[in-house]
């Protein structure tokens, strides 16, 4: 299994043999305005793409989307991506995505199989109490073979928008993940809690299961993401975690072997 930093939350996977893109956002660096009501005030993406959006989908079989915030999927993703594309969302986002003109759109529910692997739904809370509310459902996913005798992949937990919490807890205990990949960031508003990860919830990652390699991304692109990957790394070295967190480059590619 191998996966590759695109930008922010966007990722690609090679798993099983197959492509597979996570969460797109394509704009070109700077076309849209600042998140409002968020520090930081420069125009989103803060960072280009690493390869041009079209040379990116050459060869994606299918696309998965934690929830539509223009972070995680864009304009420039709607218009770009082929339109027969298998696109698996949570249930909420089926109607957005079928009235964009998308005729392969597959709401998982909790759990179902394509192309041989297994890909399950999971839960977060994309910040705590009313503002978690207000930015709405959102989803992570899980990739397993879905028979036991592919099972030399390692299972890949995609986390998506959410801080530490039960529900995160929950799917590393159900799943078992040999690799997770979580959003960090520290994304917030001027008042309120982060609504993604912060350094002290990586560490929570690692020390809950701590056999388990962590992907630290959703940093540096989006102005109200104010956590940096020298800060995390800085934060991991000093709780002696470091080593169990890989925190990638845009374009950079991770190779998990089996």
């Amino acid at each position: 299994m191998r996966l590759r930093l695109i930008r922010h939350a966007t990722l690609t996977v090679e798993f099983q043999g197959r492509l597979l893109l996570v969460d797109p956002m394509l704009d070109e660096a700077g076309t849209r305005p600042p998140v409002q009501n968020s520090p930081n005030p420069r125009n989103n993406p803060l960072a280009g793409l690493p390869v041009p959006a079209e040379q990116l989908l050459l060869g994606i079989e299918a696309v998965l989307v934690t929830h539509t915030h223009s972070d995680h999927w864009d304009d420039t993703a709607a218009r770009l991506i082929p339109k027969d594309t298998p696109l698996f969302c949570q249930p909420e986002d089926e109607a957005k995505f079928q009235s964009q003109g998308f005729t392969q759109v597959r709401a998982v529910r909790q759990t179902m199989i394509w192309n041989e692997i297994e890909i399950i739904r999971t839960q977060g809370r994309h910040g705590t109490g009313e503002l978690a509310k207000r930015m709405g459902p959102v989803c992570g996913f899980v990739l397993r073979p879905a028979a036991e005798r592919l099972r030399q992949e390692p299972t890949l937990y995609v986390a998506g928008d959410t801080v530490w919490c039960l529900e995160v807890e929950d799917a590393l205990a159900e799943f078992g993940p040999q690799v997770t990949v979580v959003n960090a960031g520290g994304a917030r508003f001027l008042e309120g809690n982060p609504i993604t990860m912060t350094a002290a919830d990586v560490t929570r990652v690692c020390r809950h299961t701590p056999r388990m390699q962590v992907v630290a991304v959703h940093m540096e692109a989006i102005n109200h993401c104010v956590l940096t990957r020298a800060e995390l790394a800085a934060r991991l070295e000093d709780a002696k975690l470091r080593q169990q967190v890989v925190i990638p480059e845009d374009g950079e590619w991770i190779d998990f072997g089996a």
